[in-house]
Protein backbone atom coordinates (compact mmCIF):
# COMPACT_ATOMS: atom_id res chain seq x y z
CA UNK A 1 0.00 0.00 0.00
CA UNK A 2 3.07 2.40 1.05
CA UNK A 3 4.89 1.88 -2.15
CA UNK A 4 1.16 2.51 -4.46
CA UNK A 5 0.81 6.50 -2.87
CA UNK A 6 4.69 6.72 -3.50
CA UNK A 7 3.75 5.94 -7.07
CA UNK A 8 0.62 7.40 -7.05
CA UNK A 9 2.34 10.75 -5.53
CA UNK A 10 4.93 10.68 -8.76
CA UNK A 11 2.61 9.99 -10.92
CA UNK A 12 0.74 13.48 -9.44
CA UNK A 13 4.23 14.98 -9.57
CA UNK A 14 4.65 14.03 -13.00
CA UNK A 15 1.35 15.53 -14.23
CA UNK A 16 2.10 18.89 -12.49
CA UNK A 17 5.24 19.06 -14.37
CA UNK A 18 3.82 17.97 -17.50
CA UNK A 19 0.75 20.75 -16.96
CA UNK A 20 3.44 23.33 -16.38
CA UNK A 21 5.90 22.69 -19.14
CA UNK A 22 2.87 22.51 -21.50
CA UNK A 23 1.98 25.85 -20.43
CA UNK A 24 5.26 27.18 -20.94
CA UNK A 25 5.49 25.77 -24.12
CA UNK A 26 1.99 27.76 -24.80
CA UNK A 27 3.24 30.69 -23.65
CA UNK A 28 6.21 30.75 -26.17
CA UNK A 29 4.20 29.74 -29.39
CA UNK A 30 1.89 32.26 -28.36
CA UNK A 31 4.55 35.14 -27.84
CA UNK A 32 5.92 33.94 -31.59
CA UNK A 33 2.57 34.08 -32.92
CA UNK A 34 2.31 37.97 -31.81
CA UNK A 35 5.03 38.97 -33.38
CA UNK A 36 3.24 38.44 -36.55
CA UNK A 37 0.48 40.75 -35.66
CA UNK A 38 0.75 44.18 -34.95
CA UNK A 39 -1.09 45.06 -32.18
CA UNK A 40 -1.16 48.96 -34.53
CA UNK A 41 0.17 50.27 -37.01
CA UNK A 42 0.44 53.83 -35.57
CA UNK A 43 3.99 54.54 -35.01
CA UNK A 44 4.86 53.52 -38.43
CA UNK A 45 2.41 55.72 -40.29
CA UNK A 46 3.61 58.20 -38.20
CA UNK A 47 6.81 57.72 -39.33
CA UNK A 48 6.54 56.96 -43.11
CA UNK A 49 3.18 59.70 -43.65
CA UNK A 50 5.52 62.81 -44.70
CA UNK A 51 7.65 61.03 -47.30
CA UNK A 52 4.47 60.22 -48.95
CA UNK A 53 2.86 63.17 -51.28
CA UNK A 54 -0.65 63.60 -53.21
CA UNK A 55 -0.43 64.59 -56.41
CA UNK A 56 -2.79 66.61 -58.61
CA UNK A 57 -2.62 66.82 -62.13
CA UNK A 58 -4.48 69.90 -64.52
CA UNK A 59 -4.48 69.09 -68.36
CA UNK A 60 -6.93 71.40 -70.49
CA UNK A 61 -9.27 69.56 -73.28
CA UNK A 62 -11.36 70.30 -75.78
CA UNK A 63 -15.15 70.10 -76.11
CA UNK A 64 -17.35 70.84 -79.29
CA UNK A 65 -20.75 70.31 -77.77
CA UNK A 66 -23.47 72.11 -78.58
CA UNK A 67 -25.21 73.42 -75.85
CA UNK A 68 -28.52 74.78 -76.84
CA UNK A 69 -31.15 72.12 -77.90
CA UNK A 70 -31.51 73.62 -81.53
CA UNK A 71 -29.29 74.91 -84.24
CA UNK A 72 -29.44 78.23 -86.15
CA UNK A 73 -30.06 78.08 -90.20
CA UNK A 74 -26.44 79.63 -91.78
CA UNK A 75 -27.20 83.47 -92.10
CA UNK A 76 -29.39 83.54 -89.37
CA UNK A 77 -29.11 86.91 -87.26
CA UNK A 78 -29.23 85.59 -84.20
CA UNK A 79 -26.42 82.95 -85.32
CA UNK A 80 -23.59 85.67 -84.21
CA UNK A 81 -25.32 85.97 -80.94
CA UNK A 82 -25.39 82.63 -79.46
CA UNK A 83 -21.77 81.40 -81.71
CA UNK A 84 -20.00 81.40 -78.25
CA UNK A 85 -22.87 78.82 -76.97
CA UNK A 86 -21.81 76.38 -80.02
CA UNK A 87 -18.20 77.10 -80.47
CA UNK A 88 -15.41 74.39 -79.08
CA UNK A 89 -14.85 75.34 -75.55
CA UNK A 90 -11.13 74.51 -73.67
CA UNK A 91 -11.84 73.53 -70.08
CA UNK A 92 -9.28 72.04 -67.56
CA UNK A 93 -9.82 68.60 -65.98
CA UNK A 94 -8.31 67.84 -62.89
CA UNK A 95 -6.49 64.02 -62.28
CA UNK A 96 -5.61 62.95 -58.68
CA UNK A 97 -3.05 60.64 -57.63
CA UNK A 98 -0.26 59.71 -55.28
CA UNK A 99 3.83 59.06 -55.08
CA UNK A 100 6.41 59.09 -52.29
CA UNK A 101 9.61 60.70 -51.99
CA UNK A 102 12.83 58.68 -52.95
CA UNK A 103 15.56 61.12 -52.41
CA UNK A 104 15.76 64.53 -49.99
CA UNK A 105 16.03 66.55 -52.97
CA UNK A 106 12.68 66.34 -53.97
CA UNK A 107 12.57 63.09 -56.40
CA UNK A 108 9.15 61.74 -56.40
CA UNK A 109 7.93 58.58 -57.95
CA UNK A 110 4.58 57.91 -59.08
CA UNK A 111 2.56 55.84 -61.61
CA UNK A 112 3.08 57.24 -65.87
CA UNK A 113 -0.55 57.54 -66.04
CA UNK A 114 -0.89 59.25 -63.03
CA UNK A 115 1.15 62.55 -65.09
CA UNK A 116 0.34 61.79 -68.09
CA UNK A 117 -0.30 64.47 -70.45
CA UNK A 118 -0.60 66.16 -67.30
CA UNK A 119 0.16 70.47 -68.09
CA UNK A 120 0.49 71.12 -64.48
CA UNK A 121 1.56 68.83 -61.44
CA UNK A 122 1.00 70.36 -57.86
CA UNK A 123 2.52 68.06 -55.26
CA UNK A 124 1.19 68.26 -51.29
CA UNK A 125 3.56 67.37 -48.65
CA UNK A 126 2.38 66.63 -45.25
CA UNK A 127 -1.10 67.01 -46.06
CA UNK A 128 -0.64 70.90 -46.10
CA UNK A 129 2.49 72.06 -48.32
CA UNK A 130 2.12 72.45 -51.71
CA UNK A 131 4.60 72.45 -54.57
CA UNK A 132 4.86 72.82 -58.61
CA UNK A 133 7.06 69.54 -59.72
CA UNK A 134 7.97 68.67 -62.94
CA UNK A 135 8.82 65.35 -64.74
CA UNK A 136 12.33 64.02 -64.59
CA UNK A 137 11.56 61.08 -66.45
CA UNK A 138 8.87 58.90 -67.23
CA UNK A 139 8.67 55.18 -69.18
CA UNK A 140 4.59 54.32 -70.18
CA UNK A 141 5.81 50.64 -70.55
CA UNK A 142 6.49 50.29 -66.84
CA UNK A 143 4.17 52.53 -65.74
CA UNK A 144 6.52 54.74 -64.09
CA UNK A 145 7.69 58.18 -63.57
CA UNK A 146 10.21 60.46 -61.74
CA UNK A 147 8.80 63.94 -60.71
CA UNK A 148 11.26 66.65 -59.20
CA UNK A 149 9.75 69.25 -56.56
CA UNK A 150 10.60 72.37 -57.34
CA UNK A 151 11.58 73.58 -53.72
CA UNK A 152 15.07 74.14 -52.38
CA UNK A 153 14.51 72.29 -49.04
CA UNK A 154 15.09 68.64 -47.86
CA UNK A 155 12.53 66.25 -47.95
CA UNK A 156 12.57 62.76 -45.87
CA UNK A 157 12.80 60.08 -48.51
CA UNK A 158 12.13 56.16 -48.05
CA UNK A 159 14.12 53.55 -49.03
CA UNK A 160 12.71 50.46 -51.43
CA UNK A 161 12.84 46.94 -49.68
CA UNK A 162 13.62 43.51 -51.61
CA UNK A 163 10.20 42.31 -53.21
CA UNK A 164 11.64 38.68 -53.43
CA UNK A 165 11.94 38.40 -50.22
CA UNK A 166 8.59 39.46 -49.02
CA UNK A 167 6.40 36.34 -48.82
CA UNK A 168 3.05 35.73 -49.41
CA UNK A 169 0.74 36.31 -46.16
CA UNK A 170 3.05 39.13 -45.21
CA UNK A 171 1.48 42.25 -43.84
CA UNK A 172 1.65 45.24 -45.83
CA UNK A 173 0.70 49.16 -45.39
CA UNK A 174 -0.29 51.25 -47.91
CA UNK A 175 -0.68 55.34 -47.73
CA UNK A 176 -2.51 57.17 -50.52
CA UNK A 177 -4.56 60.06 -52.17
CA UNK A 178 -8.09 57.34 -52.71
CA UNK A 179 -10.54 59.80 -54.07
CA UNK A 180 -8.89 63.02 -52.69
CA UNK A 181 -9.25 62.34 -49.50
CA UNK A 182 -5.12 62.67 -49.27
CA UNK A 183 -3.19 60.75 -46.25
CA UNK A 184 -4.89 57.58 -45.61
CA UNK A 185 -3.50 54.56 -44.48
CA UNK A 186 -4.80 51.02 -45.04
CA UNK A 187 -3.43 47.69 -43.87
CA UNK A 188 -3.94 44.00 -45.59
CA UNK A 189 -0.92 41.00 -46.45
CA UNK A 190 0.35 40.11 -49.87
CA UNK A 191 -2.00 37.88 -51.13
CA UNK A 192 -0.27 36.43 -53.99
CA UNK A 193 2.97 36.99 -56.12
CA UNK A 194 3.83 37.14 -59.79
CA UNK A 195 0.31 38.11 -61.02
CA UNK A 196 -0.12 38.69 -64.54
CA UNK A 197 -2.88 40.60 -65.29
CA UNK A 198 -2.39 41.86 -68.88
CA UNK A 199 -1.72 45.27 -68.03
CA UNK A 200 1.97 45.62 -69.64
CA UNK A 201 3.99 43.57 -71.57
CA UNK A 202 6.05 43.37 -68.19
CA UNK A 203 3.36 42.38 -65.46
CA UNK A 204 4.55 40.83 -62.63
CA UNK A 205 2.71 41.83 -60.02
CA UNK A 206 2.52 41.63 -56.25
CA UNK A 207 -1.37 41.31 -55.47
CA UNK A 208 -2.80 42.30 -52.05
CA UNK A 209 -6.13 43.11 -50.00
CA UNK A 210 -4.67 46.26 -48.33
CA UNK A 211 -7.88 48.44 -49.57
CA UNK A 212 -6.44 50.41 -52.89
CA UNK A 213 -8.95 53.24 -54.57
CA UNK A 214 -8.77 55.63 -57.54
CA UNK A 215 -6.35 58.16 -56.28
CA UNK A 216 -3.74 55.33 -55.03
CA UNK A 217 -2.08 55.08 -57.78
CA UNK A 218 1.35 55.24 -57.76
CA UNK A 219 1.76 55.09 -53.93
CA UNK A 220 3.88 52.94 -51.77
CA UNK A 221 3.34 49.56 -50.33
CA UNK A 222 5.38 49.21 -47.46
CA UNK A 223 6.32 46.10 -45.30
CA UNK A 224 6.45 46.27 -40.95
CA UNK A 225 9.89 47.75 -41.38
CA UNK A 226 8.77 50.65 -43.39
CA UNK A 227 10.38 49.72 -46.49
CA UNK A 228 8.68 50.25 -50.23
CA UNK A 229 8.28 46.67 -51.69
CA UNK A 230 5.65 48.19 -54.10
CA UNK A 231 4.23 50.34 -56.10
CA UNK A 232 0.40 50.26 -55.85
CA UNK A 233 -1.14 50.50 -59.69
CA UNK A 234 -4.49 49.49 -60.19
CA UNK A 235 -7.73 47.35 -58.49
CA UNK A 236 -10.26 44.71 -60.00
CA UNK A 237 -13.38 46.49 -59.07
CA UNK A 238 -16.69 45.39 -61.01
CA UNK A 239 -19.09 47.59 -62.05
CA UNK A 240 -16.42 50.53 -60.73
CA UNK A 241 -17.59 49.26 -57.12
CA UNK A 242 -14.02 50.62 -55.55
CA UNK A 243 -11.87 48.35 -53.45
CA UNK A 244 -12.98 45.40 -53.20
CA UNK A 245 -9.65 43.59 -51.87
CA UNK A 246 -7.93 42.64 -55.22
CA UNK A 247 -5.21 45.16 -55.59
CA UNK A 248 -1.94 44.90 -57.80
CA UNK A 249 1.84 46.87 -57.28
CA UNK A 250 4.39 46.57 -59.19
CA UNK A 251 7.71 44.94 -57.13
CA UNK A 252 9.82 47.61 -55.79
CA UNK A 253 13.03 45.10 -57.12
CA UNK A 254 11.49 45.80 -60.65
CA UNK A 255 10.50 49.42 -60.06
CA UNK A 256 14.26 50.14 -58.86
CA UNK A 257 15.68 48.99 -62.32
CA UNK A 258 13.94 51.84 -64.19
CA UNK A 259 14.28 54.14 -61.50
CA UNK A 260 18.23 53.94 -61.77
CA UNK A 261 17.81 54.32 -65.44
CA UNK A 262 15.27 57.15 -65.49
CA UNK A 263 17.73 59.14 -62.95
CA UNK A 264 20.85 57.83 -64.96
CA UNK A 265 19.87 58.35 -68.78
CA UNK A 266 16.23 60.44 -68.25
CA UNK A 267 15.22 57.01 -70.10
CA UNK A 268 15.00 53.33 -70.30
CA UNK A 269 17.38 51.41 -71.88
CA UNK A 270 15.67 47.47 -72.27
CA UNK A 271 17.35 44.91 -73.71
CA UNK A 272 15.97 43.78 -77.64
CA UNK A 273 16.32 39.85 -78.84
CA UNK A 274 13.89 40.66 -81.50
CA UNK A 275 11.63 38.05 -81.79
CA UNK A 276 7.79 37.62 -81.51
CA UNK A 277 6.54 34.75 -79.99
CA UNK A 278 3.20 32.94 -78.48
CA UNK A 279 1.70 30.65 -76.41
CA UNK A 280 3.28 26.77 -76.37
CA UNK A 281 0.13 25.27 -75.95
CA UNK A 282 -0.31 21.45 -75.03
CA UNK A 283 -1.23 20.54 -79.00
CA UNK A 284 2.49 22.01 -79.79
CA UNK A 285 3.93 20.73 -76.93
CA UNK A 286 2.42 17.54 -77.91
CA UNK A 287 3.62 17.87 -81.44
CA UNK A 288 6.95 18.85 -80.37
CA UNK A 289 7.69 16.06 -78.07
CA UNK A 290 8.14 18.40 -75.20
CA UNK A 291 7.27 16.44 -71.42
CA UNK A 292 4.86 19.66 -70.64
CA UNK A 293 4.16 23.69 -72.24
CA UNK A 294 7.04 25.52 -71.68
CA UNK A 295 8.86 28.19 -73.10
CA UNK A 296 7.88 30.94 -75.70
CA UNK A 297 7.39 29.43 -79.38
CA UNK A 298 9.01 31.75 -82.01
CA UNK A 299 6.20 32.72 -84.52
CA UNK A 300 8.50 35.74 -86.66
CA UNK A 301 11.97 37.53 -86.31
CA UNK A 302 12.61 40.90 -86.99
CA UNK A 303 14.52 41.95 -89.54
CA UNK A 304 18.48 42.70 -88.80
CA UNK A 305 17.45 42.11 -85.03
CA UNK A 306 20.08 40.38 -82.46
CA UNK A 307 17.64 37.23 -82.88
CA UNK A 308 18.36 36.81 -87.15
CA UNK A 309 21.69 37.56 -86.76
CA UNK A 310 22.44 34.64 -83.95
CA UNK A 311 20.53 31.93 -86.31
CA UNK A 312 17.43 31.82 -84.50
CA UNK A 313 14.25 30.32 -86.59
CA UNK A 314 10.52 30.97 -86.96
CA UNK A 315 9.50 27.56 -85.01
CA UNK A 316 11.79 27.37 -82.55
CA UNK A 317 10.90 27.33 -78.85
CA UNK A 318 13.10 29.10 -76.12
CA UNK A 319 13.10 26.97 -72.89
CA UNK A 320 16.05 29.10 -71.27
CA UNK A 321 17.63 32.71 -71.46
CA UNK A 322 20.65 33.75 -70.01
CA UNK A 323 20.58 30.87 -67.25
CA UNK A 324 16.63 31.75 -66.57
CA UNK A 325 14.09 29.25 -67.38
CA UNK A 326 11.19 29.86 -69.44
CA UNK A 327 7.97 29.07 -67.90
CA UNK A 328 5.91 30.58 -70.36
CA UNK A 329 5.96 33.16 -73.40
CA UNK A 330 5.40 35.89 -71.06
CA UNK A 331 8.14 34.99 -69.09
CA UNK A 332 10.69 36.03 -71.88
CA UNK A 333 10.07 39.67 -72.68
CA UNK A 334 10.58 40.54 -69.15
CA UNK A 335 14.32 38.30 -68.93
CA UNK A 336 15.19 40.55 -72.09
CA UNK A 337 13.94 43.78 -70.82
CA UNK A 338 15.77 43.29 -67.58
CA UNK A 339 18.85 42.42 -68.97
CA UNK A 340 21.73 44.87 -70.33
CA UNK A 341 22.09 45.87 -73.22
CA UNK A 342 24.76 44.67 -75.49
CA UNK A 343 24.91 41.73 -73.20
CA UNK A 344 26.04 38.26 -74.41
CA UNK A 345 23.73 35.59 -73.65
CA UNK A 346 23.21 32.09 -74.08
CA UNK A 347 19.68 31.07 -75.26
CA UNK A 348 18.71 27.01 -74.91
CA UNK A 349 15.81 26.06 -77.51
CA UNK A 350 14.23 23.47 -79.00
CA UNK A 351 14.42 22.85 -82.45
CA UNK A 352 13.08 19.55 -84.28
CA UNK A 353 12.30 17.56 -80.99
CA UNK A 354 16.00 17.99 -79.78
CA UNK A 355 17.89 20.98 -77.53
CA UNK A 356 20.25 22.86 -79.41
CA UNK A 357 22.45 26.38 -77.70
CA UNK A 358 22.58 30.10 -79.49
CA UNK A 359 24.57 33.25 -78.31
CA UNK A 360 23.17 36.51 -78.94
CA UNK A 361 23.95 39.80 -78.11
CA UNK A 362 21.32 41.67 -77.11
CA UNK A 363 20.55 44.99 -78.68
CA UNK A 364 18.21 48.10 -77.29
CA UNK A 365 14.31 47.80 -77.20
CA UNK A 366 13.99 51.50 -77.90
CA UNK A 367 16.16 52.04 -80.52
CA UNK A 368 14.45 49.22 -82.55
CA UNK A 369 12.24 50.08 -85.64
CA UNK A 370 9.46 47.48 -83.88
CA UNK A 371 9.53 49.66 -81.27
CA UNK A 372 9.58 53.37 -82.75
CA UNK A 373 6.18 51.26 -84.71
CA UNK A 374 4.60 50.15 -82.08
CA UNK A 375 5.01 53.52 -80.56
CA UNK A 376 3.10 55.22 -83.33
CA UNK A 377 0.28 52.79 -84.05
CA UNK A 378 -2.50 55.12 -82.18
CA UNK A 379 -2.10 58.75 -82.77
CA UNK A 380 -4.18 60.81 -80.31
CA UNK A 381 -4.94 62.70 -83.93
CA UNK A 382 -6.65 59.80 -85.42
CA UNK A 383 -10.60 60.67 -85.33
CA UNK A 384 -11.63 57.73 -85.74
CA UNK A 385 -14.56 55.81 -87.52
CA UNK A 386 -17.55 58.61 -88.14
CA UNK A 387 -21.44 57.41 -87.08
CA UNK A 388 -23.28 59.66 -89.36
CA UNK A 389 -26.32 59.29 -87.70
CA UNK A 390 -24.69 60.83 -84.16
CA UNK A 391 -22.65 63.11 -86.37
CA UNK A 392 -19.53 61.90 -84.05
CA UNK A 393 -16.01 60.21 -84.67
CA UNK A 394 -15.04 57.46 -82.30
CA UNK A 395 -12.23 54.82 -82.03
CA UNK A 396 -11.32 51.55 -80.39
CA UNK A 397 -10.97 51.63 -76.74
CA UNK A 398 -7.04 50.06 -76.33
CA UNK A 399 -4.91 48.96 -73.82
CA UNK A 400 -2.98 51.75 -73.07
CA UNK A 401 -6.73 53.51 -72.41
CA UNK A 402 -7.35 51.32 -69.80
CA UNK A 403 -4.03 51.81 -68.21
CA UNK A 404 -3.88 55.63 -68.65
CA UNK A 405 -7.45 56.20 -67.41
CA UNK A 406 -7.29 53.13 -64.67
CA UNK A 407 -10.42 51.59 -65.60
CA UNK A 408 -11.81 48.82 -64.98
CA UNK A 409 -9.71 45.86 -66.65
CA UNK A 410 -12.57 43.61 -68.56
CA UNK A 411 -14.05 47.71 -69.87
CA UNK A 412 -14.60 47.46 -73.47
CA UNK A 413 -16.47 50.66 -75.69
CA UNK A 414 -15.13 53.51 -77.88
CA UNK A 415 -13.54 56.74 -77.18
CA UNK A 416 -15.00 59.99 -78.77
CA UNK A 417 -12.95 61.69 -80.85
CA UNK A 418 -14.78 64.20 -82.28
CA UNK A 419 -18.11 65.89 -82.06
CA UNK A 420 -19.79 67.90 -84.39
CA UNK A 421 -21.59 71.24 -83.74
CA UNK A 422 -24.67 69.73 -85.15
CA UNK A 423 -24.34 66.63 -82.92
CA UNK A 424 -27.99 65.15 -80.94
CA UNK A 425 -25.55 64.08 -78.09
CA UNK A 426 -24.99 67.26 -76.15
CA UNK A 427 -23.78 65.57 -72.89
CA UNK A 428 -20.65 64.57 -74.96
CA UNK A 429 -17.36 65.35 -74.31
CA UNK A 430 -14.24 64.49 -77.00
CA UNK A 431 -12.19 61.44 -74.97
CA UNK A 432 -15.39 60.86 -72.73
CA UNK A 433 -15.99 56.47 -73.08
CA UNK A 434 -18.98 54.89 -74.27
CA UNK A 435 -19.35 51.74 -73.18
CA UNK A 436 -22.76 50.57 -73.82
CA UNK A 437 -25.62 51.16 -75.92
CA UNK A 438 -29.07 50.26 -75.02
CA UNK A 439 -27.58 48.31 -72.33
CA UNK A 440 -25.43 45.81 -74.44
CA UNK A 441 -21.85 45.93 -74.30
CA UNK A 442 -19.93 48.17 -77.15
CA UNK A 443 -16.84 46.19 -78.13
CA UNK A 444 -15.32 47.94 -81.14
CA UNK A 445 -15.92 51.34 -83.37
CA UNK A 446 -17.43 49.66 -86.34
CA UNK A 447 -19.85 47.84 -84.32
CA UNK A 448 -20.35 50.74 -82.59
CA UNK A 449 -21.30 52.34 -85.64
CA UNK A 450 -23.76 48.95 -87.18
CA UNK A 451 -25.74 49.29 -83.38
CA UNK A 452 -26.54 52.37 -84.19
CA UNK A 453 -27.41 52.27 -87.63
CA UNK A 454 -30.03 49.14 -87.04
CA UNK A 455 -31.62 50.95 -84.39
CA UNK A 456 -32.10 54.13 -86.41
CA UNK A 457 -33.19 51.56 -89.23
CA UNK A 458 -35.76 50.50 -86.77
CA UNK A 459 -37.39 53.86 -86.06
CA UNK A 460 -36.60 53.77 -82.59
CA UNK A 461 -35.83 57.27 -81.66
CA UNK A 462 -34.37 57.56 -77.61
CA UNK A 463 -30.97 55.64 -77.40
CA UNK A 464 -29.49 54.65 -73.68
CA UNK A 465 -26.11 54.86 -73.47
CA UNK A 466 -23.47 54.01 -70.21
CA UNK A 467 -20.69 56.39 -70.74
CA UNK A 468 -17.11 57.08 -68.57
CA UNK A 469 -16.73 60.77 -68.62
CA UNK A 470 -13.39 62.22 -68.15
CA UNK A 471 -13.46 62.10 -64.75
CA UNK A 472 -14.07 58.46 -65.08
CA UNK A 473 -17.30 59.03 -63.71
CA UNK A 474 -20.04 56.37 -65.11
CA UNK A 475 -23.47 57.13 -65.81
CA UNK A 476 -26.21 56.19 -68.08
CA UNK A 477 -27.53 59.21 -70.37
CA UNK A 478 -30.28 59.49 -73.10
CA UNK A 479 -30.38 61.33 -76.43
CA UNK A 480 -33.55 61.52 -78.93
CA UNK A 481 -33.39 61.79 -82.31
CA UNK A 482 -35.30 63.07 -84.27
Amino acid sequence: MESYKIRLSNFWKFCSYFFIGSIFVLLIESKSYSKAYPSSFADLAEKLMPSVVNISTTQTIQTNSNVLPFQFPPGSPFEELFKDFSAPKERSVTSLGSGFIIDKSGIVVTNFHVIQGAEDIIVRVNGKEEYKAKIIGSDPLSDLALLQIEAKKKFIPVKFGDSDKARVGDWVVAIGNPFGLGGTVTSGIISAKHRDINLTRYDDLIQTDASINQGNSGGPLFNLKGEVIGINQAIIAPGSSGSIGIGFAIPSNAANKVIDQLITFGETKRGWLGVRIQEVTKEIAKIEKLDEPQGALVASISEKSPAQKAGIKAGDIILEFDGKKVNSHRDLPKLVAETEVGKNVLLKIWRNRKMISKKVQLGRLESSEEFKAEQSTVTPTDKGVEVSDLKIYVRDLTEDDLLNRNLPKNTTGVVVTKIENDSPIMFLSENDVIVELQKKKISSAKQFEKMVKNIVSKGEKTLLFAVYNNNNQRSYLTVTIK
